[in-house]
């Protein structure tokens, strides 16, 4: 394979498992660093192979070069061919690799009799991938085609064709939205196990395909517009023993099988298209439901889908959550509903699939058989519970249990489904048919606010964070003949004397947040908001690591009011954009350092910066007291840190208590009580 492939910083970013601003850092503070080989400053180019051993080095490799310089090649070797059809070609010669002796005769060949062999090799092996093969396919292509059964021959074919079609899909992700393999998986389990005929008559690379390819006795079918797509599809079902049949065309107006009556389908269309057909299609039979209007492709698609499963088959379709409430949809919703074809509608939450910003909609479907009787009621699941969380937050395995749980249960007896509060329940069919007919699951579920379970328990605590907030003030008294006047001195000066030690983290390294498992990070907003560490540590220069020490005060370099933190406990990290002093206790008690870094006395050393204050430990001027008397200074400081820190709780916790009375009392599950006020 060759040495020359080049990468982006992005492309570097990507093997490291880092952002871009980790590798601009590497850039700047080593300077064994891999120079730029070409490209700009601000857009540097680096060889893949300098990159490597560099990432390699410093332990930081973390995806794999090879499959990356497979992708430089072949990005160098395109020429007029887009990426999707050379990765076709690749698709096509490996599965011809996976499993046909030829393809190892063909490698001893001279490069021209390698290029035209394999076209005859595939079409007597493979002829359904025959049309994948570019025509302008020659000995140029061989060296590729070598280097590409050496990765096979490391990886195994279907892996690395895998492989490059996820890398296919990262680097188009603008252009290609594609379905997630985990909500793939799901699709296919509401329809499944499956059996027979699979359809998809939007299936682009064959990402839900795929799936259902992966069982016996499944035919994969499907129809993409976009004929380079369609190609992949096609040498990426090719390595599942399942027949495969992938037609090009537009499915809404050239329906490639007018005919076909699957055992299932499964569909993640294309949103908000207005050029679907509408004109053209006026008159369409698949229009069972009534037309869909203008604005409303989705709708089409649903009926398309519903047309071309069985009777008594099932069709599942990814659908925007909008396609549920829309005034114009109205009419063909109620009609789903009527005919008992809408059997449910599941909320997914966001990040679940492209677009990642809201939470898709899943419509399970099915074919009213010829005799069948109307259905009562429609099942409707919200995965969220009524939370704002992502998919990723959520997990896939709590996103698959809810769903597969709810529908296998109604599927079974819909009259004997559990409702489970906030996330699931059968809601009859004639309170849908109203003037709105909207069939969005949180809409018929009932909000988790209306739990009041733990109030007494938070009532309790509520009381006693208020009654301990006198005791935590500390006692003083006025000082006699008015203010005091200390001889001053600056921590700089005390700094020069080795007295204090003081450092900034100016370094730039990667802090991610608590669901990472790195060492623990004290942020600047940690320290502002007097919360605990939050940050976590994902990768860094072991140059730029400040462990903190009991006793220390970490103070952030700019803020909107003055904070400082005592260190109370080790094995935290200072994190970016704070400042560190550190004393023996013997000379300077960190308590009363603290407190007078966030004192009015102290701002004015702090310079003004469009409304937050640039902040120079340096700078700022403490009295020179005994340390006796610094340490009942402190203890007062430290009492007024409790106090804030009870003030805070007791604040949160009577927003949580007014949210769980008033969400109660909407709810109906808490009631005023008689001749009482409260």
């Amino acid at each position: 394979m060759s040495d020359d492939a080049m990468v982006t910083a992005a492309e570097v970013a990507r093997l490291a498992g880092v952002g871009r601003a980790a590798v601009s850092n590497w850039r700047r503070r080593h300077d064994d660093f891999p120079r730029a080989a070409s490209g700009t400053e601000t857009s540097p180019v680096f060889k893949l192979a300098d990159v490597e051993q560099w990432l390699r080095q410093q332990g930081k490799l973390r995806a794999d070069p090879a499959g990356e310089r497979m992708w430089q090649e072949l990005d160098a070797v395109r020429g007029e061919a887009g990426m999707a059809d050379l990765l076709a070609v690749v698709g096509a010669f490996l599965r011809l690799l996976a499993g046909d002796p030829r393809a190892t005769a063909l490698l001893q060949s001279p490069d021209a009799e390698l290029a035209a062999g394999l076209r005859d090799a595939v079409a007597a092996a493979h002829p359904e991938l025959a049309g994948l093969l570019l025509s302008e396919l020659d000995a140029s292509h061989a060296p590729l085609l070598r280097a590409v059964a050496e990765l096979a021959e490391e990886k195994g074919a279907e892996a690395t064709f895998a492989q490059l079609c996820a890398r296919f899909v990262e680097a188009h992700a603008r252009q290609v939205a594609v379905t997630p393999p985990e909500l793939a998986g799901l699709m296919v389990d509401l329809v499944g196990p499956p059996r027979g005929v699979v359809f998809d008559p939007a299936c682009g690379t064959a990402s839900v395909l795929d799936v259902a390819a992966d069982y016996s006795g499944v035919d994969a079918v499907g129809q993409e517009y976009e004929e380079s797509l369609a190609k992949l599809a096609t040498a990426r079902l090719a390595f599942h023993d399942a027949r495969a049949e992938v037609h090009v065309g537009d499915s809404l107006r050239a329906d490639a099988f007018p005919d076909l009556q699957a055992q299932a389908v499964v569909c993640n269309p294309p949103f908000n298209t207005r050029n679907w057909g509408h004109d053209e299609l006026i008159s369409d039979p698949r229009w069972v439901y009534g037309l869909p209007p203008r604005g409303e492709s989705e709708l089409a698609w649903v009926q398309h889908c519903v047309s071309h499963v069985e009777p008594g088959g099932l069709a599942v379709v990814l659908m925007p959550p909008t396609a549920a409430l829309r005034s114009p949809g109205r009419r063909i919703r109620a009609e789903l509903l009527r005919h008992g074809a809408l059997r449910a509608v599941m909320a997914l939450p966001q990040r679940s699939a492209p677009p990642l910003a809201i939470g898709l909609h899943l419509w399970v479907l099915r074919r009213p058989p010829a005799n069948g009787s109307a259905a009562s009621g429609l099942l409707v699941v919200d995965t969220t519970g009524g939370q704002q969380v992502k998919a990723t937050e959520l997990g896939w395995e709590t996103i698959r249990e809810r769903v597969l749980n709810a529908w296998r249960e109604f599927d079974e007896d819909p009259d004997a489904a559990e409702e489970r509060p906030a996330l699931s329940r059968v809601v009859p069919i004639i309170d849908l048919l109203d003037d709105e007919v909207d069939v969005t699951p949180a809409r018929h579920l009932q909000r988790p606010g209306g739990d009041v379970s733990g109030l007494a328990e938070t009532r309790r605590s509520f009381d006693t964070v208020l009654g301990q907030l006198a005791e935590l003030l500390p006692v003083v008294e006025r000082a006699a003949g008015g203010a005091e006047h200390h001889r001053m001195t600056s921590l700089n000066e005390l700094a020069r004397a080795g007295v204090v030690r003081i450092q900034r983290q100016l370094g730039r390294f990667e802090v991610g947040d608590e669901s990472d498992h790195g060492q623990p990070v004290l942020t600047a907003k940690d320290v502002i908001t007097g919360r605990d560490p939050t940050g976590r540590l994902v990768s860094g220069d072991e140059s730029l690591r400040i462990e903190l020490q009991p006793g220390d005060v970490a103070v952030p370099m700019v803020a909107a009011r003055p904070a400082a933190r005592v260190i109370t406990a080790p094995g935290t990290l200072l994190g970016p954009h704070l400042q560190l002093i550190r004393s023996s206790g013997d000379v300077l008690d960190p308590w009363f350092l603290a407190g007078y870094l966030c004192s009015d006395t102290a701002a004015r050393y702090w310079s003004s910066l469009s409304g937050t204050h640039r902040i120079d430990a340096r700078s700022v001027e403490v009295p020179l007291l005994p340390l006796g008397d610094q340490r009942a200074y402190g203890a007062a400081f430290q009492r007024l840190h409790d106090f804030e820190q009870a003030i805070t709780a007791t604040t949160d916790l009577g927003r949580q208590l007014a949210s769980v009375l008033r969400d109660g009392l909407a709810a109906g599950t808490v009631r005023p009580a008689d001749g009482k006020d409260g």
